[in-house]
């Protein structure tokens, strides 16, 4: 696992991962479908060109679908080889202060999101042990952990962080009725210490 991590001195690494690599590449396989029969269309708009350029001697009637020939390869094919590509460059881990997101296919970034400021999270679940987090921190922000392994290591190390919940703060279900929301957006802290 190739990481670029710049952790504090005392900072501790308590989980890391990466997604699983069949999950995450074909993790949009409808747009896929869609690609394959957009490229079908314009296959057959060029193949049209083609003739039409021929016959009323205008090069620019072969080149007009091409641009929509380029997409319609993108979208059932490139896409699920870019993906397959970035997979090599994505890492997940969770320290003892912050959730840390590096990802990036030509130019690698890192994302953190301090364990003191999420307020909610969801877990989508696609297989048995296999699952997507995301991670809230109000509104503003959100981190996705795609298609990872073992999620319930990654959600109670989460439970832990966000600590027990007021009698204010409810558990729900998320929208697909997997698992429970942790949701912590009006937690209070006691200013009384």
């Amino acid at each position: 696992m190739r990481r670029n991590l710049t952790l504090a001195s005392d900072e501790e690494i308590r989980w890391e991962g990466r997604p699983a690599p069949r999950c995450y590449t074909f993790r949009h396989w409808r747009h896929s479908i869609f690609g394959l029969i957009f490229l079908a269309i314009c296959g057959y708009w060029q193949f049209l060109g083609f003739e039409m350029a021929e016959t009323y001697e205008s090069i620019w009637l072969a080149w007009l679908p091409l641009p929509f020939l380029l997409l319609g390869f993108y979208l059932s094919i490139g896409h699920l080889l870019q993906s397959r590509l970035e997979w090599n460059h994505i890492y997940y881990a969770i320290t003892d202060r912050r959730l840390l997101v590096q990802r990036g296919f030509l130019k690698q970034r890192i994302e953190s999101l301090e364990l003191s400021e999420i307020t909610y999270f969801s877990l989508h679940r696609q297989g048995e042990q296999l699952g997507t987090l995301r991670v809230h921190k109000e509104q503003e922000k959100s981190l996705t952990l795609h298609c990872i392994e073992h999620p319930r290591r990654a959600t109670d190390l989460l439970e832990e962080a966000m600590g027990p919940l007021e009698e204010s703060m409810g558990e729900g279900l998320s929208s697909n009725g997997d698992e429970p929301i942790r949701d912590a957006g009006r937690r209070t802290r006691n200013a009384e210490t």
